[in-house]
């Protein structure tokens, strides 16, 4: 059992939903992401989404964007995404990290020696954006063979036969985008996402994390109520870029810990949407 599938099933039996924060590796600086990794841990995440840093991100909007752009004027790559990743692995060997991106890097590193390095890093899952699961079971394959789960998405406009690619060729979980647009740019519709989650559950078989539109306490305990899985990446980004010089690691933790209480005290009073 990989260490996402242990991460849902620890949760499962106490009756717990997963916090997922996304960080751009390398924004604002290389030199601070491991400790904004540690400040999420900190925090209350349970699994964490590691962006791999690139050019043209077409499913992000203008926050992640620019913490890309940050993180690349700084010389921010896959390579070096892989080494942050190992040296968390050396001070924390049981938190998730999921490193998400775009097939640009994955495709330029070449698959086999990206499956190779990111399972010697300690990389426990990967999702490529633009690798629809139609069309990459070669790459599904490759990272299963090394034991990285490949998650896949899945959208308010996804239809049956999406749902059985992504069964046939995901693992760990589904990132359900929860706004048709890009992440940060709209506000999503809770009674459509109560909706489809059970659905979704149903006939893919793995737990379901919902983001692309997640900002606040509130709105995370209500998803926490019917998803398995909470994502946040936009806000967090939005915390770093406005916190002052030293200051973007304790104003992470802090946002994150009020998150974690809300979901947690939603669950137990079995709050629903």
């Amino acid at each position: 059992m990989s260490r996402i599938s242990t991460t849902f099933a620890a949760l499962a039996a106490q009756g717990r939903k997963a916090l997922i924060p996304f960080i751009t590796a390398g924004d604002p600086h290389p030199d601070q992401t491991l400790p904004l990794m540690r400040a999420l841990v900190a925090g209350g995440a349970d699994i964490i989404e590691l962006g791999v840093p690139f050019s043209d991100p077409m499913a992000d909007g203008p926050t992640i964007q620019r913490a890309s752009e940050r993180a690349l004027a700084h010389g921010m790559s896959l390579r070096r995404v892989l080494g942050l990743v190992r040296d968390f692995r050396r001070e924390n060997a049981a938190t998730p990290i999921v490193l998400m991106g775009y097939a640009n890097p994955v495709e330029a590193y070449g698959v086999d020696a990206f499956a190779a390095d990111a399972h010697e890093a300690g990389v426990d899952g990967v999702l490529v954006v633009d690798y629809p699961p139609e069309e990459c079971a070669g790459f599904a394959a490759a990272m299963k063979r090394v034991q990285i789960d490949p998650i896949f998405l899945l959208a308010p406009t996804s239809t049956a036969k999406r749902f059985g690619e992504v069964a046939q060729f995901g693992a760990g979980y589904i990132y359900y985008v929860s706004i048709k647009g890009v992440t940060g740019s709209a506000t999503l519709d809770l009674d459509e996402v109560a909706a489809r989650i059970p659905l979704i559950r149903a006939q893919v078989g793995m737990p379901v994390g919902v983001g692309f539109g997640i900002r606040d306490g509130a709105t995370a305990a209500r998803i926490a109520t019917v998803a398995d899985a909470v994502v946040i990446g936009s806000r967090i980004i939005e915390e770093i870029e406005n916190s002052p010089a030293g200051e973007a690691a304790a104003r992470v933790q802090g946002f994150l810990s009020g998150i974690r209480a809300a979901m947690d005290a939603a669950t137990k009073q079995g709050v629903a949407v």
